[in-house]
This record gives C-alpha cells, structure tokens and sequence, in this order.
C-alpha cells in the first residue's frame, strides 16, 4: 500500500508540473513554429561559414530561432557544418537552439521565476561568447578536418530530418506569408515535428522530477549541494550541475521539472542554470558526437562545453548577486500544490484547443507522412547529404 501511494504522489506531482507549465509550453512551441516558418534555415547556412563576430552572431540568431530538442540541434548542426558552416558556428548554433529558445525561457518563468529567465538568457549569451573565445584559442585545424571526414561519412544519430527538412515559407511581403495556407500549413507541421522530437524528453523530465520530488528526501540533496556551507557550495553548484545533467539522460526543456527539484534541494542558483546548460553533454549526445565528428572531437566538445558552462553559471551567480537578482532559497511552490481552476488550467485549455486546430491542419497536410520521411532521412539520404525532395515536397503546399 505505501508503495502504491508513493508511485502515486510521484505521478501526482509530475502531472501538477506538467500541468503549470502546458501552456507555456504550448507557445514556446508555436512561436518556435512561426519563426522557423518565415526563417529559410538553408538560406543561410554559407553565411555561417566565417568565423567572424557575424558569423557567431547569426549563428545565435538562427540557433535561438530552430527547435529546441538537443538532438534536433545537433543533427541540424552537422547539416549545417556539411553545407559550408564553420565547425565552431555549427556548434555555437547548438548552444543557441537549447539554451535561448522560447519554450525553455517560459517554462523557466512560470516554475521558477523571473530570476532563472534572466539567468538563462544572460547566461546562453556568455555561453556563446565563452564558446567563441574558447574555439580561437583551442580549435585546431586537425580538429576541424577530422571532424569533417568524419562528418561526410553520414552516420545516423538522432533527429536527422530535422537536419534536411526546410518547410519555411519566403516568397512575397511578410504579412500575407505568415498568413497564407502554406505557412499555416507549415506551422502545424514545425510545431508537432518540435513536439514529436522532444516528448519523450518532456515526458522522462516531468516522470524523473516527480519521483526525485516524492521519494527522495530533502536532506540527501542539502548534503550533495552543501547547502550548509554557503561560499563552498558558490563553486560546487556549478560544478556540479552538470555532471548530474551528464547522467540524467534528459535534455532541453525536460531539464527544467528537474531543475525545479534540484532548487528545492539547495542547490546554488548558479548550479541551476550550469545544469539547465548541461543538456548538450548527456551520454546519449556525446555518442551522437562520437559518430558524428570521431572519438577525440567528442571528448574535445565535452570538454569545451563543460568549461563554459561552469563558468557560466558561476559568473550569472556572481553578477546577479551583485545586482540584487539572486533569488533566495525557499520551497518551489508547484512542488506544494496541486492544479486548480485559476487562470493557468483556463490558459491551458485554450492552448489544448489550439493544439487541436494545429492537430486537424497536421493531419489533413501529410503531416504523419512528414514525421516518417523525417524518421527515416538519415537511412534514405543521397551522396550530397540531402533528403530526396520527393519525400518532403508536399509541405510547401
């Protein structure tokens, strides 16, 4: 009996995350939808090929305006290095997609509040110029050529389509594309693509937090984070934020639920955002990198990332506790509570029937052909790289 009632309390307070965070989510992913449908991404992936502050600035840019899922990221970010994108820009475009993306930024405000949206935008911001700085000074040109022969011989990770696939519509003046059938056709195509790539993700964040949140008790976590010692855990926070993300096996907006649980336990702010940073170096990713750009590339990226995400998380904590942002510790209040009739479950039944309405277009547009052609890219690809256009054509219409 307290077995069942502990798996229900668990379940419970995933559900109750889910639930507080659906509509932020929801249009995370819709806003996500429109910019990648206005947005050619193969138009300019030759403007990413310098490694020049353009280049790294466009890089952002394209980054922060393309799905969120890590995987996605990655696959699109060796698409992008095979058609003449610079290996660091490519990388700097991964950090981009999973740390400045709509959908991470809301889910962060509603959870956590206003200080870890600050946190991670200032934060994914010095990432990249961290990363940049990093890559002049450590990228060697052996590095890059064996990243590249590796690259060329196409091994599949994950998400590959997301590589390949390009539904934007840029024909004619801005207005009547965004509201044209083709765009809201592609619209309801990038949002349950994005969907797709990240519910399994979603759902192992939010299932893993409620567990943590239920059966693993609070003195564990203060212990881990030394939460007695306020000047030593500064240090360990970051420190330690990611490894804990490493072996979570999560990533992208999953982290946050759990991030939520680690706040609760003590970890420092700083250790929050380095774990919220950390979703490029799970397992599962570094062996992406493996087989996609070679053994010692990959351990060369696990280093590189790992360096500019402590430091990252370690300066947002410095500096915003010098401004008066950090926040102080106290119990995350949706670990306490339970959903309610209040404004959030109307927001989220709206969002629920506007997800329907993009649902209906998804489907009635070839939308499951879409996710197949999508799935099955890395196994169907051309000697260019390319995904046939026969297989993806449909969705200009």
């Amino acid at each position: 009996m307290m077995v069942i009632q502990g798996i229900g309390h668990a379940l419970l307070l995933a559900f109750t995350m889910l639930w507080e965070v659906l509509w932020p989510l929801a249009l995370g992913f819709l806003l996500s939808a429109v910019v990648q449908t206005v947005v050619s991404r193969n138009a300019v992936a030759g403007a990413l090929g310098k490694d020049s502050p353009r280049g790294v600035a466009l890089a952002t840019v394209l980054g922060a305006a393309s799905s969120s899922c890590s995987y996605a990221a990655v696959a699109v970010a060796r698409s992008l290095f095979r058609k003449g994108a610079s290996f660091a820009n490519a990388i700097i475009f991964e950090f981009a997609s999973t740390n400045l993306v709509f959908e991470l930024g809301l889910a962060l405000l509603i959870l956590l509040g206003w200080q870890f949206l600050a946190a991670e935008f200032a934060g994914g911001i010095l990432m990249v110029v961290l990363l940049a700085i990093l890559f002049r000074l450590t990228l060697r040109p052996w590095l890059v050529e064996a990243a590249r022969r590796q690259a060329e011989r196409g091994l599949a990770g994950r998400m590959e389509g997301h590589g390949e696939m390009d539904m934007s519509v840029t024909e004619g003046p801005f207005l009547p594309r965004l509201f044209s059938a083709r765009a809201f056709t592609a619209i309801s195509h990038y949002f349950y693509m994005d969907l797709y790539s990240l519910y399994v993700d979603l759902a192992l964040g939010f299932l893993i937090a409620g567990a943590l949140a239920a059966w693993v008790p609070n003195s564990f976590w203060t212990g881990l984070f030394l939460s007695g010692h306020p000047t030593l855990a500064l240090f360990w926070g970051p420190l330690i934020g990611p490894l804990i993300a490493v072996v979570s096996f999560v990533c992208s907006v999953g982290n946050v639920p759990l991030a939520a649980v680690l706040w609760n336990g003590g970890i420092s702010f700083g250790g929050v955002i380095a774990f919220i940073f950390a979703d490029l170096i799970i397992v599962p990713i570094l062996d992406i990198y493996r087989k996609y750009y070679g053994g010692r590339v990959a351990l060369y990226l696990f280093a590189v990332s790992y360096v500019v995400m402590v430091v990252a998380g370690f300066l947002v904590e410095v500096v915003f506790g010098a401004l008066g942002w950090a926040p102080a510790h106290h119990p995350v209040q949706i670990l306490e509570s339970h959903p309610a009739w209040d404004y959030t479950s109307w927001l989220d039944l709206a969002f629920l029937a506007l997800m329907a309405v993009l649902g209906w277009r998804f489907l009635a547009t070839g939308g499951p052909a879409m996710l197949r052609a999508m799935a099955g890219a890395g196994r169907r690809r051309s000697p260019t790289g390319a995904v046939p256009m026969d297989e993806h054509a449909h969705h200009h219409g």
